[in-house]
């Protein structure tokens, strides 16, 4: 069983400690995604305006978003599902990758960023399996499957092909 959340408020926002400028950054990005202040009696993660806009900055294809925005949940919620929360950070990073590799090609750093997409989907799926097959009304199964063909399909093209585009970006959604 999940341990409370127990969180102090602090410049308008919920914090287990004193807040960084990133954390109020943060903390104002979600308040602006799903229109609340975080309420530190709210402990279902399913419901929590973090873990939403996680899901809302990366259905917008703002993925560097959505790891900060989780990355704020997971270090401030005592909680067992450690791993859910890196697998999560882990998929949205590796999709940081595969969307600065499609917007700048040639640039001598963003052109190498299959490989990195590639080892962070594999860290994502290893620590995501074993919350299938529904974990925080997140289809933990179908998510899997997107990013192992994702990074199946990098491979098969001895990572010269990426398979992401604004047009095909995956998107995901919460089971209520």
């Amino acid at each position: 069983m999940a341990r409370p959340l127990v969180l102090r408020k602090a410049n308008a926002c919920w914090f287990a400690h004193c807040p960084s400028r990133d954390q109020v950054r943060i903390s104002r990005l979600v308040t602006e995604l799903v229109g609340e202040d975080v309420d530190p009696a709210k402990i279902d993660i399913a419901s929590h305006p973090y873990y939403r806009a996680y899901f809302q900055c990366w259905n917008e294809q703002r993925y560097y978003e959505a790891h900060d925005v989780l990355e704020q949940l997971w270090l401030n919620t005592d909680t067992v599902d450690d791993d859910f929360f890196k697998g999560l950070i882990q998929a949205a990073g590796a999709f940081v990758h595969l969307k600065k590799n499609f917007e700048h090609p040639t640039h001598a750093k963003h052109s190498r960023r299959l490989k990195p997409a590639v080892r962070l989907f594999l860290l994502a799926e290893k620590n995501l399996a074993p919350y299938l097959p529904v974990r925080h009304a997140l289809d933990v199964a179908v998510l899997l499957d997107l990013l192992r063909n994702a990074r199946e399909e990098i491979a098969r093209s001895d990572f010269k092909i990426n398979p992401w585009s604004p047009d095909t970006a995956p998107r995901l959604k919460l089971n209520r």
